[in-house]
């Protein structure tokens, strides 16, 4: 009797121990596991919002495209980005107070509608400003990029970088503008942009703001006469089907910055930080060169659609930017002339 009660005290810690042995192999399965080397480096199942206004065949959409294809490569599928194109979550502004709101995470708008919110981004609405492609980068991914960017946390939005929208240009539907004076009278659809409004009232035309959605519809029933956009914008959302007229004119250049909710980056590990700004700057990067690629490929096409360009010389864009400098030098006292001066002092550089 007492034997069998040995054997059998025997016998349950074997199975005891095979139990413990058992539950450790398979704790140990787990965290070899990708689940748990991503827990290891913070990483979560996350879903993250991303909107802009501009079509998904846009440089823009593209970028976007190669931002959503980094971010999950990198996360190992973990980070998922859910895109929506061509305004469907709202125009650029309201994007961005959903980003403040903390119901959206991330938007790529055109710095110009941030100016109501932090003015010092007006600096790149001066008309006639940048030359070349090559002096918008060194600017923007310079010192007073990098000091604009770091006026956003206080506003519940964190920047990551640039992206390009690119130098614009002006269509209207009543006749091509070569010189100053063909502006006089054209009621030209603008972004609710102080510096812009007044350039163009300077000029003689007659700036009317509204949402980006709403302008193929305008100029269609003819409640505007023109607008101003990119070559890329104006091809990808088939604005030669509604104006006869394309202008170089090239008065200004405008660049995208990479928005995220302050709110949902708070919530991110320093690794998922990481993640979503190196993707932010490599696909910048890739969406900068195809801006540049499609602007080129743009002028080409619209030429095959009828609608009529013309070039404007450069002694025309010499006068226009100094009809306008009294716009220029009464924004310059606005965002802060030292800013100002810090801009054209760095623009001296880069020329040099």
């Amino acid at each position: 009797m007492k034997k069998r009660n040995v054997i059998r005290k025997i016998m349950t810690g074997c199975i005891a121990m095979g139990l413990l042995f058992l539950t450790a192999c398979s704790s140990g399965t787990t965290q070899g596991g990708d689940a748990g080397k991503n827990e290891s480096k913070g990483i979560q199942s996350r879903v993250i919002k991303a909107g802009i206004g501009l079509n998904e065949d846009h440089p823009q959409g593209q970028g976007l495209l190669k931002f959503k294809e980094i971010v999950e490569q990198k996360s190992g599928g973990k980070l998922k980005v859910q895109t929506y194109f061509s305004a469907t979550l709202g125009d650029d502004l309201k994007m961005t107070e959903a980003l403040q709101g903390g119901t959206q995470e991330i938007t790529i708008p055109s710095t110009s509608p941030l100016v109501g919110m932090i003015k010092e981004f007006g600096i790149f609405d001066f008309p006639f400003l940048f030359n070349t492609p090559e002096e918008t980068d060194a600017i923007l991914d310079g010192p007073i990029g990098k000091k604009l960017l770091e006026k956003l946390p206080e506003h519940g939005l964190i920047g990551l970088g640039y992206w390009e929208n690119g130098f614009r240009n002006v269509t209207n539907s009543k006749h091509a503008i070569k010189t100053a004076g063909d502006f006089k009278g054209l009621k030209l659809r603008t972004m609710q942009n102080e510096v812009h409004i007044d350039a163009f009232k300077a000029l003689g035309a007659n700036p009317t703001p509204m949402p980006f959605s709403e302008v193929f519809t305008a100029l269609e029933s003819n409640t505007i006469d023109g607008q101003e956009n990119p070559l890329a914008t104006i091809k990808s959302n088939k604005f030669y089907e509604v104006q006869k007229y394309l202008s170089l004119t090239k008065h200004v250049y405008t660049p995208f910055v990479f928005l995220v909710s302050k709110k949902f980056w708070d919530q991110l590990s320093p690794e998922e930080q990481k993640i979503l700004q190196e993707a932010a700057i490599e696909a910048g990067k890739y969406q900068r060169q195809l801006s540049r690629e499609e602007d080129q490929k743009a002028l080409e096409e619209l030429k095959k659609t009828g609608i009529n360009i013309n070039e404007v010389s450069d002694q025309e864009r010499e006068k226009m930017a100094e009809i306008i400098k009294p716009v220029v030098e009464k924004y310059a006292k606005e965002f802060g002339e030292d800013l100002v001066n810090e801009l054209y002092s760095e623009l001296d550089k880069v020329r040099q």
